[in-house]
């Protein structure tokens, strides 16, 4: 973590190490290119830790020693603010061309001027976690936000696990009538003071049903529908309510980030404090190894072709000694043009390229897809290197047996636009991907994490992160987007999935 703040104890360094994740995560999301999101990260964790000092000093000083609370906010959120105030410094001296565009017009809009506005005026839910006493925002946040299970938010926060989820219950409704107290305090017009109380009534019950008026009212104000998703503790829209009120923009994309860490085992929160979770340096570790082997295995294979090239006799009949008659027998041969795009050199001076006719190698690919099935999952050819199909310029046949799964699922859905998860299952190891699909509708994604994105029309194409390349053979990977859509056209499913240019079978 370069540039980064000493910590003054273990018991920092301890936090530091918990609160980088989340604040790497968010800049990266913040931003277009890897180095600048460790930059933004670096600089707005410094900013944030010198703001914690500071109000821990003044608090200190200011109550001689006596516990007393001074309102702020827990230590993850209170860094993740601070990654968007950075953002909006950056805006401002004129480094705005390194952060994502859709962030660059939230910063300069009403929207982003709510948080920094007066204080009355600012996000209900910003409000209402301030106002909580701190060990209690922290559970609060660490298991809605972050998405961590109770049990280990129980042991970093030192509370009893058996008593954990109760207690989680109870913060809930503090948090709860925090966003009411706040709500009431909020210079409201005479309409919606009017219906205030209504909306205190509706969100308490599950059963209620919401009366025609207020329906329409809270589709009119911002203010007011932000209460109704602060007070309303069931059906499942506290995490986005608190993620979209204290963090801002991408507050939606951070919250399925975490929640995906975590559902993964590569949350270093979930993992330091789960003993049978997946350690996440160990999960890097075995994503390096798994492309290292690939890589290794791939050599072997073009030596035994190089081999194999040199003696072979030439002019032979078709028979044990073309490289057609050793496709079956290995597999792995077909990655000779992945590694090594230059023609291979054999002992007699010829090529292994000027032996391999255009048939033969299509004869090679066909039989290694008909024994992909009966080998085993370590046998099965990389896929999506540097010089896959899509890459090197040839044509891909999209009518080539199905080499993977994509499912497509619609998370959440407004009137103007959408959340969407697409998961991609392959029956070959990557050591890169490319999955794209095609919107019937004239869908646009506006925003993507997990991976980078290009649309041209109706086609997008979701090419690989820094951190997700390497995906193991039957493994699996994801990206999550937002996406706009126009209510005319309709929403409808995408078709046409492709995997590094080779169709997959979707649902």
């Amino acid at each position: 973590m370069p540039d980064l703040p000493t910590p003054q104890d273990a018991a920092e360094a301890t936090l530091f190490s918990e609160c980088w994740d989340a604040v790497l995560s968010y800049a990266d999301l913040c931003t277009g290119a890897s180095t600048h999101a460790r930059q933004l990260a670096s600089e707005a964790f410094s900013l944030g830790i010198r703001e914690a000092r500071a109000a821990e000093a003044e608090s200190s000083g200011r109550n001689f020693g006596r516990r007393a609370r001074t309102p702020r906010l827990p230590r993850i959120p209170l860094l993740l603010t601070a990654v968007r105030q950075t953002t909006a410094i950056w805006e401002a001296r004129g480094q705005g061309d390194r952060l994502d565009p859709e962030l660059r017009l939230w910063l300069n809009s009403d929207k982003a001027a709510r948080f920094s506005g007066p204080p009355l005026h600012r996000p209900l839910a910003l409000r209402g976690l301030r106002d909580m006493q701190e060990p209690d925002a922290a559970l609060l946040w660490l298991a809605e936000v972050e998405a961590l299970p109770v049990t280990s938010v129980a042991r970093r926060l030192g509370l009893d696990p058996e008593g954990a989820a109760e207690e989680l219950h109870q913060v809930r409704g503090v948090f709860r009538d925090r966003c009411h107290r706040n709500h009431l305090d909020t210079p409201l017009s005479e309409e919606c003071r009017s219906y205030a109380r209504l909306l205190d009534a509706v969100t308490r019950s599950p059963a209620a049903e919401v009366p025609d008026d207020l329906s329409w009212h809270l589709a009119r104000c911002v203010e007011c529908a932000e209460a109704a998703a602060c007070l309303r503790l069931v059906g499942g829209g506290l995490p986005a309510a608190l993620a979209g009120g204290v963090i801002g923009w991408g507050g939606l994309a951070y919250l399925e980030r975490r929640r995906r860490a975590v559902e993964s085992g590569l949350s270093r929160g979930a993992a330091d404090d789960d003993p049978d979770a997946p350690d996440a340096d160990a999960a890097e570790g075995r994503r390096a190894r798994i492309g290292r082997v690939g890589l290794i295995a791939a050599a072997v294979g073009v030596s035994l072709l190089a081999l194999a090239v040199t003696l072979a006799p030439f002019g032979e009949d078709e028979g044990s000694g073309s490289l057609e008659g050793t496709a079956g027998r290995e597999p792995v041969g077909q990655q000779v043009p992945s590694l090594d795009p230059a023609p291979s050199s054999t002992g007699n001076g010829s090529t292994a390229s000027s032996t391999t006719s255009p048939q033969s190698s299509e004869s090679q690919t066909e039989k290694t897809d008909k024994n992909a099935g009966a080998g085993s999952a370590s046998e099965k050819e990389p896929q999506g290197d540097s010089s896959s199909a899509e890459e090197e310029g040839a044509d891909p046949n999209p009518s080539e047996p199905a080499v993977c799964h994509a499912r497509y699922e619609l998370v959440n859905e407004w009137p103007d636009g959408f959340q969407a998860t697409v998961t991609v299952k392959s029956d070959y190891a990557l050591n890169n991907w490319r999955v794209s699909w095609t919107f019937p509708d004239g869908q646009k994604v506006t925003q993507m994490w997990d991976g980078n994105f290009d649309q041209d029309g109706s086609r997008v194409t979701a090419s690989a992160a820094d951190y997700n390349k390497s995906v193991a053979a039957g493994g699996s990977f994801a990206v999550g987007f937002l996406g706009s859509w126009k209510a005319g056209n309709g929403n409808a499913e995408p078709d046409e999935f492709m995997l590094n240019g080779r169709s997959c079978t979707h649902s």
